[in-house]
């Protein structure tokens, strides 16, 4: 723990930020974590039509989405359903967040005393959505900023570079990796980086600093972080540090 400390301490985080009418796009999850199925008692769909509801081009993450949506995750908002229930009460507020998993608006809390699940949460959901007055106000309107974001192609390869360092001298090693383009899918408390198979490459995690995630690739433990707008995964291997450039976009 304490090189992944000294890692942390080397890190500058990037602060990223976006007005709500900078986004055109909006994802929802074909399954909510607190539920057992997709689309359960029809709350993603529901919350779909929501949101297009409320100006944005919206897809399940099951759905076949634009080019321009799929190639970069920064110009879409990321929408989810936070249950607070008690025995009498179903209670749900919904949750935007950024692509970097901040947490932009949330609503105010709909709930719904109705005894069947399907009722009391579409009741507590249209209620969590009618209060949610920023969403109301949304009319996309791409800044110079946004513009840069959309339409981005994804690339064809990532390559890879692996840099060695030991406490006497510094060794770089390159190999390069053919693979398919990387994705990004937002998961509980941070983000998993898939390749086209989908193929689980990478899990990332949520830590105090922006752009610094604790991340896992296999078996493998370290830390995935953002530097000079570039993105890199470190561990520990052997007791040598050994960093991956990795080529994906957030």
């Amino acid at each position: 723990m304490k090189k992944y400390y000294l890692l942390f301490l080397l890190l500058s985080a990037i602060g990223f930020s976006q007005n709500l009418n900078d986004y055109k796009y909006a994802m929802v999850p074909s399954k909510f974590n607190f539920l057992k199925e997709e689309n359960m008692y029809n709350l993603n769909a529901l919350t779909k039509l929501f949101m297009e509801k409320y100006g944005f081009e919206t897809y399940l993450s099951n759905e076949t989405a634009p080019d321009d949506f799929i190639a970069n995750n920064c110009n879409k908002v990321f929408v989810d359903v936070i249950p607070n229930n008690n025995f009498f009460t179903t209670r749900v507020k919904v949750v935007i967040k950024d692509c970097r998993g901040t947490i932009l608006y949330t609503s105010e809390e709909g709930t719904s005393k109705d005894k069947e699940y399907k009722v009391a949460y579409n009741q507590a959901l249209r209620m969590a959505f009618d209060s949610f007055s920023i969403l109301k106000t949304h009319k996309y309107q791409p800044s110079q900023k946004s513009l840069g974001m959309i339409g981005e192609p994804a690339p064809a390869k990532v390559n890879v570079e692996k840099v060695v360092v030991t406490s006497e001298n510094v060794k770089v090693y390159t190999s390069k990796v053919d693979n398919s383009s990387l994705f990004v899918q937002p998961i509980t408390n941070g983000f998993q980086i898939i390749d086209s198979e989908p193929k689980v490459i990478y899990k990332i995690f949520n830590t105090s600093t922006k752009d610094v995630y604790i991340a896992t690739k296999g078996t493998i433990q370290g830390v995935f972080f953002s530097k000079n707008n570039e993105w890199f995964f470190e561990y520990y291997q052997n007791d040598k540090l050994v960093t991956e450039k990795v080529e994906v976009k957030f």
